[in-house]
């Protein structure tokens, strides 16, 4: 017996500001459906989203929910005039036999049903429309970034949620470790068509670059049709006086074809540059402690930053992660133990309140007006990584339009605002990144990009995240804050620290005394995987990271066989010279790592 689906699209158009974003659109949501809704940053997830809730109403089509299907949606900016607490509002549509519901989301959710409306934040606000839609328990549950403001605990619980659910959903994130554990199905929004694959976002990325490999032989084999077509109709202008007017028209037809197609939105053009190189030592905490009134932040905390260190924070949300980023770069006096900076830092912060950025401004006065960017005399001009540049050609790298450069930052989508502070943060040379929630709110392929981007960056990171699959690909220290005071040091990622969580964060318990914990150090005698998550990951990436290595060696040493370029173009002739230099360095470098790294495999 056929199934009836809990919601069925069809034909629909919606078109915004004179672009079409879905045109005759088709969509089946099937009970018990579990799918990813991915795309880049405005593609028209979100978009798609509110027309299945009934929030935008498309230009054209038919959006059928059968009579009895309830429709839950998790929104953004949920709006709670006339509700006194966020337990109120979560609370607003159910019988009184059921707050139960809200407490129990409100816990594994850690958000406070108390909180007054008007004293919340965001992301309290956000936490209680999750806890909302949870607690109402609708049979289709449309959940946009859900995991954002939420510590990994949080993540976990909903994750757990989710998979014994019965309802079903569809899931926009930038979580890839959470939509992989969740999804069956992955609904794909690439330049207004929407593609479904009856399998998980585990297996989008190999669908994604297999339909774009199509698609750019089609292209190829186009363009030589297209040049073969034309080559004929030139020469046949001189060898007949009448041409066949057939295949005229047909080259006229290729050529429209070609024109109507629409080109794939280019990766953002994000580069970092390390301003001068720190002294190897970064940062040296002895004996920390830290406490506010009776929270307890760290005690007893050591840590050594060495220089091109990539450290990770971890924890529940309140637990002091901020406060102890604080601490360790010199904002914050420690209670006891003391902290030393190392020399010639240049420090660039990328800011999870988005703090940085006027949402009054205009991006283009977001950025000349940075006095850190400013030109003297030029209002077009910026500087980034000490060389001027247009404002336009700028905000291009980072997927702006010129329409967009004159528009208020409050008008930019949360992946947008991720995008221009990340354009602030990289027009500065700087030799340590402090990264507070640098994920949210980004897509997939900007995510990737930005991981490739912090694993060339010569200088050091500090990360504050709960994305564990990004952790995972960058950190190489874990420092976990597990409350009551204990921040312990782990090697590796997200992953490792799991791994490594029940033989080294131990609780010996003795006879009459309290229990002690041992140090975060593993021990030699314990057997030990051959190679973390992360070295997996760089073994992996090696191969390709010497390729690329081979290939620029390669074009620069061409470029430097000109025997006239350094008289021609002096300056070009010494950065290539330099260039050259670095590359050799860090291809032997690669080459060093790859060795060990396939000896300790093997060993």
């Amino acid at each position: 017996m056929a199934r009836i689906p809990l919601l069925q699209l069809s034909n629909i158009s919606l078109t915004f500001g004179g672009d079409p974003v879905f045109d005759d659109l088709d969509l089946v949501v099937q009970p018990g459906d579990r799918v990813a809704l991915v795309g880049r940053n405005g593609s028209g997830k979100s978009t798609l989203m509110k027309v299945m809730a009934g929030l935008v109403e498309p230009d054209r089509g038919d959006i059928v929910i059968p009579p009895g299907v309830s429709v839950g949606y998790m929104e953004q900016d949920p709006d709670m005039s006339g509700f006194a607490t966020l337990g109120d509002y979560a609370s607003s549509a159910l019988e009184p036999g059921e707050l139960y519901k809200v407490e129990r989301a409100g816990e594994g959710l850690k958000f406070d049903p108390e909180r007054a409306v008007e004293t919340a934040s965001g992301g309290e606000r956000r936490r209680a429309a999750l806890a909302k839609l949870m607690a109402e328990a609708p049979e289709l549950m449309l959940l946009d970034e859900p995991t954002n403001h939420l510590d990994i605990e949080a993540i976990g619980w909903l994750e757990s949620e989710l998979q014994t659910t019965r309802a079903g959903f569809v899931l926009i994130s930038h979580d890839r470790a959470f939509l992989r554990a969740l999804t069956r199905a992955t609904l794909w929004i690439d330049r207004g068509q929407v593609r479904r694959q009856e399998k998980g976002f585990e297996d989008f990325e190999a669908w994604r670059d297999k339909i774009w490999e199509e698609e750019d032989q089609q292209r190829h084999k186009l363009n030589r049709l297209i040049k073969s077509e034309g080559k004929w109709a030139v020469e046949g202008i001189s060898a007949r006086r009448k041409r066949n007017q057939g295949r005229v028209r047909a080259l006229q037809a290729l050529r429209a074809e070609r024109s109507s197609q629409i080109r794939r939105q280019g990766t953002a053009g994000m580069a970092l540059e390390s301003g001068p190189k720190s002294g190897r030592k970064v940062i040296e905490a002895i004996k920390v402690d830290k406490r506010f009134e009776d929270k307890e932040i760290v005690r007893n905390f050591s840590l050594t930053v060495m220089r091109g260190d990539r450290v990770a924070f971890v924890g529940p949300n309140g637990v002091g992660k901020t406060t102890l980023l604080k601490i360790l770069l010199g904002q914050e006096e420690p209670d006891a133990g003391q902290v030393k900076l190392g020399t010639n830092l240049e420090i660039a912060v990328f800011d999870q309140a988005r703090a940085q950025l006027d949402l009054e401004q205009t991006l283009w006065d977001s950025l000349t007006g940075d006095p850190t960017m400013r030109v003297s005399g030029k209002a077009d001009q910026i500087m980034v990584r000490n060389q001027p540049r247009h404002v336009i050609g700028y905000l291009k790298e980072f997927l702006f339009d010129e329409r967009q450069a004159r528009a208020k930052v409050r008008s930019l989508s949360g992946g947008e605002k991720a995008r221009l502070l990340l354009a602030k943060l990289m027009a500065q040379p700087s030799n340590m990144l402090v990264m507070d929630e640098p994920t949210n709110d980004l897509d997939v392929e900007t995510l990737d990009l930005l991981q490739e981007i912090l694993d060339d960056f010569d200088g050091t990171v500090l990360l504050v995240s709960h994305d564990r699959d990004f952790l995972d690909r960058v950190a190489t220290t874990t420092v976990a804050m597990e409350g009551n005071g204990q921040a312990v040091v782990y090697a590796g990622g997200w992953s490792d620290y799991q791994a490594q969580k029940p033989v080294d964060d131990r609780i010996e318990k003795s006879k009459g005394s309290k229990p002690k914990i041992k140090s975060a150090t593993v021990s030699e005698a314990t057997a030990q995987p051959k190679l973390s998550f992360t070295e997996k990951h760089r073994l992996e990436a090696l191969p390709a990271e010497i390729e690329r290595l081979e290939a620029e060696i390669g074009k620069l040493e061409q470029l430097l066989a000109d025997p006239e370029l350094y008289t021609r173009e002096p300056v070009k002739f010494r950065k290539a010279t330099e260039a050259l230099t670095q590359r050799q360095e860090k291809l032997a470098a690669s080459e060093e790592e790859w060795l060990e790294l396939e000896e300790k495999a093997d060993s």
